[in-house]
């Protein structure tokens, strides 16, 4: 009883799982509505055209030819003319909004689903693979669009062709149009049989797709590491391991597929055979009377429809088949469009944010609920306003991911974390992190000229902004040696720049938004230790009532800090100035007589 439940109970959501699909992309429409109704009316006048002209044909042949009659073959052949050019116009039109509707649905898609994922937080990102995300904007969004052109101009077409042409065949012999009913149930036993047995194999190669796009994107990222260590020949193994998998997948999928062909031309041959067997002997029964039963021009006909009827068949079939790998495509964008972002807008967000104060209290913090241990556990923490705070602990202490909370990253698990007094939650998204700049451990620049990198910060920023943000940042004096200075164009990924120059044009970038907190997540480990010191004193300088908060692995970068927090295993072990540290804190001091041991440089830096 238990199992018939469970079977019903899958059948029954079928159904709706695709309502959902289709009323979630038909979302993506929006202004390609109008050409996607068009396409069906005109494809429905080009088929009864098409059906028409046998019937007018078989008129021309009895009632012109057969009967020597002059003027019925001008009106016949005058009337056929014009249903075939009307037949042709209207084919052109329906093929015009087609490729519109096809076109445009693709655009809107990509563009939903792009909007979508920039929306996203980071533990929705995390959800989701780069290579992953590229296939379902790419391959997935194409395979969509294919399939809805062939929807709404075969699958609206043949439909109709084999109806109305079933109709008029059935006018002309009851008797030989049931030859025609006899192939359906033969083709959709058939093709339902493959649908079933090839979904999920598409499935499978779609997710393959993600892995083979994950491996492009990490090769490619990594093309430096990889010749230093000469592993190409390990990455073209790789690579080709992954394509050999959607090679036998898509194989598999091929020749599965591979049997629809065959059994549309059995039903094809099989019908001919019968329909010529049977309207011979009913002509000849008939003496070729119309009066008394089949003439030659209804047998005309009823090949003409015969074909017309298959042909229907044969599109129905291309386009079942081509649903059948669409399908694993819309499940895969529809999981991206319903994703629903962890962090959102309050109902009524507060739009201003009074200074730059933090406060932690009591906050938990797991990137998912099923982590069996907090990356952040109890953390209570009061930072004034204009304070400088410095962050230090080992790999693994969770120092990033507390700075994360503050411009809700992410969200807090327990506990709640204020800034400026008020609950990060409560603020509308946009205010909060443009009052917050953060310059993360992975630097990013973008493709553009350094003054487009920079006007991130501040799109309305002007040159001597700019240029007094990269002076704070010590980035004036490398960018003026460029020969266009300002102007020079930054490679995608930044890769035209050092990693110290990238470091330092992403803190000016973060200047210019002119933040109350500035965070620096390791971001002046590519510096010497003099930059970074002229960096830490032009903050201290220019942004005095900026709160700022520093991770660094050195010592030096965070000594001369108002507090300075030490971080083990997600927890705040010890807490104060430099001074207080080297007395209370084994840890801190440990790491402190390890980077200064044999450099007096270190030792006396701040």
């Amino acid at each position: 009883m238990s199992g018939t439940n469970v079977t019903t109970a899958a059948v029954q959501s079928q159904p709706k799982q695709k309502r959902h699909l289709v009323r979630t992309l038909g979302k993506s429409l929006r202004e390609y509505r109008k050409p996607s109704i068009l396409t069906p009316i005109f494809v429905v006048v080009e088929g009864v055209l098409e059906i028409l002209i046998p019937t007018v044909m078989a008129s021309l042949i009895d009632e012109g030819i057969t009967g020597k009659s002059m003027p019925a073959i001008v009106k016949f052949g005058l009337i056929l003319l014009a249903c075939s050019l009307c037949s042709l116009a209207a084919g052109f039109l329906a093929g015009k909004f087609a490729a519109i509707a096809g076109a445009g649905f693709a655009k809107n898609l990509r563009h939903d689903e792009f909007e979508k994922v920039q929306g996203f937080s980071f533990t929705n990102i995390d959800k989701f693979s780069t290579g992953s995300i590229i296939t379902r904007l790419t391959t997935d969004v194409t395979n969509l669009q294919n399939a809805y052109s062939m929807i709404i101009r075969l699958g609206v077409r043949a439909p109709i062709m084999m109806i109305v042409a079933w109709i008029f065949s059935f006018r002309i012999s009851p008797s030989i149009s049931l030859v025609f009913l006899a192939c359906i149930p033969v083709l959709a036993f058939g093709l339902c049989g493959l649908a079933v047995y090839v979904h999920p194999v598409f499935e499978r190669v779609f997710h393959t797709y993600d892995k083979l796009n994950n491996v492009v994107d990490e090769n490619l990222q990594g093309i430096r590491v990889v010749k230093s260590y000469t592993r190409e020949s390990h990455e073209i193994a790789k690579f080709g391991r992954i394509s050999q998998r959607i090679y036998k997948d898509f194989s598999k999928a091929d020749r599965v597929m591979s049997f629809n062909n065959p059994l549309m031309m059995v039903c094809v041959y099989v019908s001919m055979i019968l329909i010529a067997w049977m309207g011979s002997k009913q002509i000849v029964a008939s003496g070729n009377n119309a009066a008394l039963g089949l003439t030659t021009g209804d047998l005309t006909a009823l090949v003409t429809y015969a074909m017309q009827i298959l042909m229907a068949m044969m599109m129905l079939s291309m386009v079942f088949v081509m649903c059948i790998i669409s399908q694993a495509s819309a499940e895969r964008i529809c999981q991206v469009l319903n994703e629903e972002s962890t962090v959102t807008n309050p109902a009524n967000p507060i739009k201003e944010v009074a200074d730059g104060s933090i406060e932690f209290d009591n906050v938990d913090f797991r990137y998912s609920d099923n982590s069996e241990k907090p990356v952040l556990d109890n953390i209570n923490l009061k930072i004034r306003s204009g304070m400088t705070v410095g962050i230090v602990g080992g790999t693994g202490s969770a120092k990033s991911s507390l700075v994360q909370l503050v411009p809700r990253l992410y969200d807090v698990t327990d506990g709640s974390l204020k800034v400026g007094g008020v609950d990060v939650r409560k603020y509308d998204l946009d205010t909060l992190r443009g009052n917050v700049a953060m310059v993360l451990q992975k630097n990013v620049l973008f493709s553009g000229t350094i003054k487009d990198n920079l006007r991130w910060g501040d799109e309305n920023a002007t040159d001597e902004e700019i240029r007094h943000a990269c002076q704070l940042a010590q980035a004036d004096d490398f960018i003026q040696t460029f020969p266009k200075g300002y102007d020079t164009y930054i490679e995608q990924g930044g890769t035209n720049v050092s990693g110290g120059q990238k470091q330092r044009l992403c803190i000016a970038r973060a200047l210019l938004k002119k933040p109350k907190i500035l965070i620096l997540d390791d971001s002046t480990s590519a510096v010497d230790t003099r930059t970074d010191t002229l960096i830490r004193g032009a903050f201290a300088k220019e942004i005095p009532n900026t709160t700022k908060i520093i991770i660094a692995q050195r010592i030096a970068s965070v000594q001369g800090a108002d507090m300075i927090l030490v971080l083990d295993d997600g927890k705040i072990v010890s807490c104060g100035t430099h001074d207080e540290l080297m007395q209370t804190s084994p840890i801190y001091r440990e790491v402190y007589e390890s980077q200064t041991k044999g450099d007096p440089d270190n030792a006396t830096a701040s």
